[in-house]
């Protein structure tokens, strides 16, 4: 059933974030622009919350775990997923035109902008890997954590692909080839759900490491990513809405928790 679960959800959760982007891509420019910063500070909300009220309170519950051990491995985390956003491995886009892999008029006529396109690819790729094993951990503690885990992780993803998409046609992909390799990049998720579930499946020790893991990634991309696309705006209504939809992705994070509570006991 287990198997069953992370199956659905990594499938499902792919599936669900890169379709809900393509359809956001259809509507006029300045109508996805004026969206998409609601959506990255939802996104902050409920990645903050499934990390600090789901999985980091897992961790430390877990059989075995050391608050040393669960700490250390937090801070290890963080500086992996720095190290991996240097070589472009972590770095998403958040709007039509990304700092991670330059603009369009910086590299309109150079290679570079071209490599940025399978630079997204690859990178969408490792990242959905991680991802999957993420979630398969998730589940394998607690089938409430494991949907908690995914609802973050599809929050985050939609503005995300939103922005890999736009990266992907200014590299010169067509727009129909770009929101179809960029829904390609989630079968790593499906993969790496699998492949947690019979790798850590065994190693029971080994999960709350793991999900430390993934709270270290969920406040990496929240902190060294989204937040600093929110100070970009810094007119005081801009920032009241910004604190009220990140206030909505934690309400989300901790309705949900509370709904799947009674649901599943």
């Amino acid at each position: 059933m287990t198997l069953l679960w992370i199956v659905l959800f990594t499938l499902v959760g792919g599936t669900a974030s890169a379709s809900a982007a393509g359809a956001l891509l259809l509507l006029p420019d300045r109508l996805r622009e004026r969206l998409l910063p609601s959506l990255v500070s939802y996104a902050v909300g409920a990645m903050l919350a499934a990390a600090f009220l789901g999985l980091l309170p897992e961790a430390f519950e877990h059989p075995g775990a050391t608050p040393s051990g669960i700490t250390g491995m937090l801070l290890f985390g963080i500086l992996l997923f720095f190290v991996l956003e240097k070589f472009v491995l972590w770095r998403h886009c958040h709007t039509d035109t990304c700092q991670a892999h330059g603009t369009p008029d910086q590299a309109s006529t150079a290679r570079p902008w071209r490599a940025a396109g399978s630079l997204v690819l690859i990178g969408d790729s490792v990242h959905n890997l991680i991802d999957g094993v993420l979630i398969a951990a998730a589940f394998l503690t607690d089938t409430r954590l494991g949907v908690l885990t995914s609802l973050a992780i599809v929050a985050h993803e939609i503005p995300q692909e939103i922005g890999d998409v736009a990266v992907l046609t200014h590299s010169g992909y067509s727009r129909a080839k770009a929101m179809t390799y960029n829904l390609l990049t989630n079968i790593p998720t499906l993969v790496g759900g699998v492949v947690g579930y019979f790798a850590l499946g065994p190693l029971q020790g080994a999960l709350p490491y793991v999900l430390t893991l993934a709270a270290a990634s969920f406040i990496y991309i929240a902190v060294a990513d989204l937040i600093p696309d929110l100070h970009r705006r810094p007119e005081p209504a801009a920032t009241a809405a910004q604190v009220l939809l990140i206030g909505a992705g934690i309400g989300t994070i901790m309705l949900s928790h509370l709904v799947l509570e009674q649901w599943l006991h």
